[in-house]
């Protein structure tokens, strides 16, 4: 899309102005945001905008919209999705030998964060056979989520999708761990397998890639707090 506007603006009540005219979200609903500090980081996506208009540019535009569109008006199934990644934890599941060693120095602290934090106790088990959680530990995960609110619960989202852990996604969102070491804890396995077999590029292109989402979703979540 060949760029429309000149002027970038932050209304008051937190709106994005492009020459005055309000942006809206992709269900066509005004965008508001939660406080200045986001809207005004939004702007600037738009206002560094080129000739031409390229959404990936502006990840925290697609946060806001995703914010206002889906989680918003989908609360319920919001939180459902979230609780699937707590019910199938990556850090419950165990490797064997020097992996298995590397996994319970790492994640074990981890499972004693959640247990202390939120009174959820998960039971690890070794492979990727499905274990069962407690119903007393999945409903204090549930607990925990659902009181967030609507922007945390799509930051949070993100990062239990990139880590493939509720645990390690709940931790960076309390502050228990920055996005550098959540990342670094849910890849252990690829850190492994890198040691033995040599490294993937087309994997380390991706890794890259996901570390910078977790970094959007955490500044996201940032933002919409300040």
């Amino acid at each position: 899309m060949k760029r429309f506007y000149r002027a970038v603006s932050v209304a008051p009540g937190f709106h994005i102005l492009l020459d005055g005219k309000p942006v809206l979200s992709p269900a066509r609903q005004m965008l508001t945001l939660p406080t200045q500090a986001l809207a005004e980081a939004i702007a600037e996506e738009w206002r560094t905008q080129g000739d031409e208009i390229i959404p990936a540019s502006m990840p925290l535009l697609r946060l806001a919209n995703t914010t206002q569109d889906g989680t918003r008006p989908n609360r319920a199934e919001a939180i459902a999705a979230i609780l699937r990644f707590g019910e199938h934890d990556l850090v419950c599941y165990r490797g064997e030998g020097e992996l298995a060693r590397r996994q319970a120095q790492a994640w074990d602290p981890m499972l004693a964060w959640v247990a202390e934090s939120l009174g959820a106790n998960l039971v690890t088990t070794q492979g990727v056979g499905h274990i069962d959680q407690a119903p007393k530990a999945l409903a204090a995960l549930e607990h925990g989520v659902s009181g967030l609110d609507d922007y945390a619960l799509t930051a949070l989202h993100v990062m239990a999708s990139i880590t493939g852990s509720l645990v390690l996604g709940l931790a960076l969102l309390k502050g228990a761990l920055n996005p550098a070491q959540a990342f670094q804890l849910s890849r252990l396995d690829e850190i492994y397998q890198a040691e033995k077999w040599g490294l993937d590029h087309e994997a380390e292109q991706r890794a890259s890639r996901l570390a910078r989402e977790m970094d959007v979703a955490v500044r996201f979540l940032y933002l919409s707090n300040r």
